[in-house]
């Protein structure tokens, strides 16, 4: 029989892990990036995001580029987002001690999340070559949540994560060709994450099956939430060869996170009572601290009018989430020890070529085509978040009834390969099988100029 004292030392501690978990965020790869800023730009899958002109949305994404936006205007998206997320697989006890674990497939995991963003803009100075914006937008955020009795309860039933930023930009036109502009932008990180803990299986192989104690049979709860607030910025500039053809580029920063939040863990009274006289002060409600940044973006930007009708749009972005996202360290406020995660993300590229036409004075349609990597593998992919690489087809409209008024609508459908998983709780219970993952996302927006 093993050591009592050591396997529970372990044990908390790879407890732990599922507790960095909640304070880093970081179990959800690119699928708690979001782009979804703008209905207009989702309608040609966010191409030309930093260098075409006529979306306010541009003040987030290159605040130098604010010169292709005509005087004082405001703008308000709104995205809905639908994510499903349906597991098949298998779930069993550590070492087979206990055999299979008991319950379902955890049901859709996914939900319907709105994502909304807004912006203003005026143009100022001697011949309005000043620009100064503002933005509100959600540039991360997942939700998934499982049936709280599923195989997988070990692993994950419930992650939130939403950061949500406040910003101010300034540009200046150097000349009708070349302008430059940065923007700071405070950034609000929540994080919440839930799951089971199995003290059954924890004091059965640290000495108390004599107790009665079995996989499973002694199943507990854990709760951590954490958030903070802080700061980062963007530059970027707009350079235009010609009248019809611009290049954006911008440099979004990475932000660094403090988190401080809380741990609550819910352990039956039979278990509980065992744990306080082996190791006190472990598995009680506490705080905790953890640093958590969020990773930089650059972006590079094509756009190009053939003529009045027809438009052609590109763009290409790095995600830095190596070295962001290589491991986590939590400390703890009670005995527990301090535990370092490993990620082990890598950096991922997004892509997209789109068209814009117009049909008239009124109307103008588009549409667009991306590939969005995901940053994670099938040696680091959980269930919090089982993510894969994306392609997107993306459609949109504008409608503009006056020279003030404007409506947009996109519309895109994410194509997703199956997610295969094979990973561990923090109490060494596997679960192994696959996702069927899919997407939708929908978005309107309306523009005035006064």
């Amino acid at each position: 029989m093993r050591n009592p004292s050591r396997f529970l030392s372990r044990s908390a501690l790879a407890l732990g892990v599922a507790g960095a978990l909640a304070f880093a965020g970081s179990a959800h790869a690119a699928a708690f990036q979001l782009k979804e800023n703008s209905a207009k730009g989702l309608g040609r899958a966010f191409a030309g995001s930093a260098s075409a002109p006529g979306d306010a949305s541009i003040i987030v994404n290159n605040p130098g580029g604010m010169r292709g936006l005509d005087g004082r205007q405001v703008q308000v998206d709104l995205s809905v987002i639908s994510f499903s997320a349906d597991f098949e697989g298998t779930g069993g006890y550590a070492g087979g001690l206990g055999g299979p674990i008991s319950g379902g497939n955890g049901g859709d995991a996914g939900k319907v999340a709105p994502v909304p963003a807004a912006y203003f803009h005026t143009p100022f100075g001697e011949d309005d070559r000043l620009h100064f914006g503002m933005s509100l937008t959600a540039p991360f955020g997942f939700a998934t949540e499982y049936d709280r009795d599923w195989i997988g309860r070990y692993n994950a039933v419930k992650t939130e994560l939403e950061a949500i930023d406040l910003g101010f930009a300034l540009s200046y036109d150097v000349n009708p060709y070349l302008s430059f502009g940065a923007s700071v932008f405070a950034q609000h990180l929540s994080i919440e994450l839930g799951n089971a803990v199995d003290f059954g299986s924890i004091l059965y192989t640290g000495g108390g099956a004599p107790l009665g104690f079995r996989p499973g049979n002694a199943d507990g709860f854990t709760t951590i939430k954490g958030s903070n607030t802080d700061i980062g910025w963007t530059v970027g500039g707009l350079f235009s060869i010609t009248e019809n053809t611009h290049i954006g580029l911008s440099y979004r920063s990475k932000v660094e996170h403090d988190i401080d939040g809380d741990a609550y863990f819910d352990v039956p009274d039979d278990a509980a009572s065992v744990l306080g006289q082996v190791r006190p002060g472990w598995f009680i409600d506490t705080d905790g601290q953890a640093t958590v940044t969020l990773p930089a973006v650059l972006t590079v930007s094509f756009t190009h009018a053939f003529n009045d009708r027809w438009s052609l749009m590109a763009d290409l972005s790095r995600t830095a989430w190596k070295p962001a996202f290589d491991s986590v360290t939590v400390d703890y406020g009670s005995n527990q020890a301090d535990t370092v995660l490993e990620f082990g993300y890598d950096d991922s590229t997004f892509g997209s070529i789109g068209v814009d036409y117009r049909v008239s004075d009124r109307l103008t349609v588009r549409g667009g085509l991306a590939y969005d990597e995901t940053p994670t593998s099938y040696q680091h992919r959980d269930v919090r978040v089982p993510d894969q690489t994306r392609k997107w087809l993306s459609l949109g409209l504008t409608w503009t009834p006056s020279e003030t008024l404007e409506y947009n609508v996109g519309y895109t459908h994410l194509f997703v390969n199956d997610a295969n998983v094979d990973t561990t709780s923090a109490t060494a219970n596997r679960v192994r099988g696959a996702f069927d993952v899919g997407g939708d996302i929908l978005a309107a927006s309306v523009n005035y100029k006064f």
